[in-house]
């Protein structure tokens, strides 16, 4: 067993997305309807997900376009309370992700009791939001610091929105990355949330990785979520959820509980 079956219960989980209204200090924040507005907000897309069957929910901070890679304090802060505000209702492991920071992202697990973060904890990349230069090794003592031993990490190492400035291969990202960051598992994306994920590169991600898991990032749609996780050890799922399959709209039950029917189909196959 997988420690992704023995945290979500399952082979080949599929870890919702919930992503979360702009915070304070994001140029989209509705200051009229304040912080209240991104807690009912979140509490009905967490209804929804798991009212559908999804496996498990990740907060996120994603509609505060453009991203930093250094978050302001604010925006963990604010996730935080309103995380905290919806802990006695979340009836699936959880995770976080404050884009694109990847130490608020283990304070905001440490501090709401969070299973697993996603984030860019390895490489150097050229993005829409300028260098990406992460450095692992604060990550890693960072978790030790705040006592987040526990928390899973998943390292994203094919950003949306960004390259690898390195001229290599992805074999040689996944063997290098698990060898040296030993990360609990990988993530591959496509350009944006919501592109599809290219099966040959996670498949080759997949190959060299070895025992460590490879999800699929982005992009996983009910006809494409079979082949996806004949690859995939599970997925990472937000825009199929959403009304219409868009990015920007709130997530539809009814979406959710075609796709995860597909999944389950799969999975008894």
């Amino acid at each position: 067993m997988t420690w992704l079956e023995d945290t979500f219960g399952k082979s080949k989980p599929i870890i919702a997305m919930l992503h979360m209204r702009p915070m304070p200090g994001d140029p989209s924040y509705d200051s009229a309807a304040g912080v209240r507005a991104i807690t009912d907000a979140a509490r009905r897309e967490l209804v929804a997900l798991q009212e559908g069957g999804v496996d498990a929910v990740m907060f996120s901070n994603e509609f505060s376009l453009p991203y930093l890679t250094k978050t302001e304090p604010i925006t963990a802060i604010t996730m935080a309370r309103v995380i905290g505000e919806l802990l006695g209702e979340i009836a699936v492991p959880h995770g976080v992700n404050v884009l694109w920071d990847g130490l608020a992202t283990i304070d905001l697990a440490a501090a709401t009791g969070a299973s697993f973060v996603r984030e860019i904890y390895s490489g150097v990349y050229a993005s829409d939001f300028g260098l990406w230069n992460t450095d692992v090794g604060v990550a890693a003592r960072h978790r030790r610091r705040v006592d987040a031993q526990n928390v899973k990490m998943i390292y994203n190492i094919v950003p949306e929105a960004a390259a690898y400035l390195a001229d290599r291969e992805i074999e040689s990202i996944a063997k290098t990355t698990v060898f040296n960051c030993q990360p609990d598992a990988l993530a591959v994306s496509g350009a944006t949330a919501g592109s599809a994920t290219d099966p040959e590169i996670l498949r080759r991600a997949k190959s060299a990785a070895g025992d460590v898991p490879v999800l699929a990032n982005t992009g996983v749609r009910v006809d494409t979520a079979a082949n996806l996780l004949g690859i995939a050890d599970g997925a990472v799922v937000g825009t199929a959820f959403k009304v219409d399959g868009i990015f920007e709209n709130a997530t539809d039950v009814a979406r959710v509980r075609e796709f995860m029917a597909e999944v389950n189909r799969f999975r008894g196959a």
